[in-house]
């Protein structure tokens, strides 16, 4: 009862007020050039050019940038050993960050190229898509390196990584975003329209 009450007299006041605000102070839409109403035709482009491949190769460099630190990350996890070096682990996140920026500008950058204006959600999803190689990492960290069995101890570390990938996914999905945002923002401002 108590939750339900929370969910009818908080939670839902606060969505509707939420949308109401959202949708009224909004105001107009600052594109940094003319847009036209009428979306064009995206022409045929090469296999490689497509947003599921990209979004699919977008991931491994971000990857390899962290991954000898996933190594240590992991083990000082699941291995209980103690962890002393955070100022190198910060150094790998900003490294982790600048990776992604560049790759996702890059993703997107093709994208352009084939006059394929549908970037946001590639952006996005490719540099989210580091997580899917962090979780394919925890496979072979889960056989290869512990001495996990059963299905509570499987369970509860598939689960855990599951969160963590999710996590690690959302925030280098929204770091290559707004660095792509940036970006498109900043060639689109030095456009010339006639």
């Amino acid at each position: 009862v108590a939750v339900c009450c929370i969910c009818f007299f908080v939670i839902l006041p606060l969505n509707l007020v939420g949308t109401i605000l959202g949708r009224n102070l909004s105001g107009q839409p600052n594109f940094p050039c003319r847009v036209n109403a009428v979306p064009r035709p995206i022409p045929e482009k090469k296999w490689f050019m497509e947003p599921a491949v990209i979004v699919c190769l977008g991931g491994i460099l971000p990857f390899g940038s962290i991954f000898i630190e996933m190594y240590f990350i992991f083990t000082s996890f699941w291995a209980y050993k103690i962890y002393y070096v955070y100022g190198f682990m910060m150094l790998v996140l900003v490294i982790l960050c600048i990776v992604t920026v560049c790759v996702t500008i890059v993703c997107t950058y093709f994208l352009l190229n084939a006059e394929d204006y549908r970037w946001q959600w590639t952006s996005f999803l490719s540099a989210a898509s580091t997580a899917v190689y962090v979780y394919m990492y925890s496979f072979y960290y889960y056989f290869f390196k512990t001495k996990m069995y059963g299905l509570f101890q499987t369970s509860f570390y598939f689960g855990y990584m599951a969160v963590f990938s999710t996590a690690l996914g959302i925030m280098c999905g929204a770091v290559g975003y707004m660095g792509t945002s940036a970006f498109v923002r900043k060639i689109y401002t030095n456009v010339k329209i006639d």
